[in-house]
């Protein structure tokens, strides 16, 4: 029995949309054999330019991963031992991770209980003489203020370090997620809103000599061969990866619309059951340019409710069961449980709910139904 049988409407359903590009995909992947051309070859440089205009800044580094984006980034800011970088503890684990690996220290505050995203609220009074990144993430595809983030960067002096990883394409006002920072970082893992075939990444600024020092240090330091001013690391775009996402960019608006009119259904149909909170809240849309990476409802059911759509065949995720300063890892910081009541809440309450472009009306109904059953049940 394979996924597709046992899940009957899946979490994400990557063959509904890689399977009507298979020709063009295939296409462009022989293009690339024929080149022998695989790593910084002409793929890359044109997605670079493509990806650049789509989101609307002046330079675009395709790097290995979303995980090597924030790493080179906060390398190019010269982030090393000692220094704090402000950050959520509700995200998945590279945002810290990159910080820590630097032996940087990550300094979390707590998040907004409506958008998940970093409580701005809180961020200055974390900012200390220590402190030499800010790095918020736009989580689920929506953006955190962007404007208030730019105005807080420039009166400190300390560069911000957007994790766009779930926000492509996302906007705030009349901001890009990636456009504001001195870096933007996105993934390209086949599970995001515009998904590589395997692991890819970018980096994105408005700034030429950061754009350069980035760009040396995706290529272990070198420029020229052989000659290492600094000391980087292997965090190159493969040709193969740049090439079939160049296929799948255009697409990307349409797809975007697609989620979107999955959410308002949703949101519609749930507003209609008429459901008290705690019992479910739909997703607050603080962002006009929410992308919906995931829809994410918000429930004191949240277990049972998971146990019961897996049982239903719907596939369902929680993103993410445990914060990032009750990890083990990150022990060593010193924080215990109930320091960031708002994550932890989220942690608990929150789950995904299928929301990619061809799930169609009817399956959103479908799924929909099952939610609203189990809770008034209950």
């Amino acid at each position: 029995m394979t996924e597709r049988d046992e899940i009957g409407i899946p979490l994400l359903d990557l063959q509904a949309q890689n399977g009507p590009l298979r020709e063009p995909i295939r296409e462009a992947i022989e293009r690339v054999v024929a080149s022998n051309r695989f790593i910084l070859g002409p793929e890359v440089r044109a997605f670079e330019e493509e990806i650049k205009r789509y989101i609307g800044v002046e330079h675009a580094i395709g790097v290995s991963s979303g995980t090597d984006a924030l790493l080179v980034a906060l390398m190019a800011l010269n982030i090393g031992r000692n220094d704090e970088v402000v950050t959520t503890p509700f995200s998945f684990f590279a945002t810290a991770g990159a910080i820590a690996r630097l032996g940087a220290v990550p300094v979390f505050v707590d998040i907004d209980p409506l958008s998940f995203n970093l409580d701005l609220d809180q961020l200055e009074a974390a900012i200390t003489a220590h402190t030499k990144a800010i790095l918020p993430v736009h989580l689920f595809g929506q953006t955190c203020d962007l404007e208030r983030l730019s105005r807080v960067s420039e009166q400190s002096g300390i560069p911000v370090v957007e994790d766009a990883a779930q926000a492509i394409g996302a906007k705030g006002g009349a901001l890009f997620a990636g456009a504001v920072g001195a870096f933007g970082c996105f993934s390209f893992f086949p599970s995001k809103n515009l998904g590589a075939f395997g692991d890819a990444g970018l980096v994105t600024t408005n700034d030429a000599a950061l754009a350069r020092r980035v760009r040396i240090l995706r290529a272990h330091g070198a420029e020229p061969k052989y000659h290492h001013a600094l000391i980087g690391g292997n965090f190159r775009l493969d040709e193969l990866q740049a090439a079939i996402l160049r296929v799948k960019l255009p697409y990307l608006n349409q797809w975007t619309e697609a989620r979107r009119k999955n959410a308002a259904r949703y949101n519609r149909l749930f507003r209609q059951a008429n459901l008290p909170e705690p019992v479910l809240k739909t997703p607050a849309a603080t962002a006009d340019g929410h992308i919906y990476n995931q829809y994410v409802i918000r429930t004191n059911r949240r277990d049972a409710l998971r146990d019961y759509l897996l049982q239903q065949h719907i596939g369902c995720e929680i993103y993410y069961p445990k914060p990032l300063h009750l990890q083990a890892c990150f022990g060593y910081l010193g924080y215990t449980e109930g320091r960031f009541i708002q994550a932890e809440r989220a942690a608990a309450e929150l789950l995904a709910l299928p929301v990619f472009p061809e799930l169609g009306e009817s399956r959103v109904d479908q799924v929909a139904e099952r939610v609203i059953g189990f809770l008034k049940r209950r």
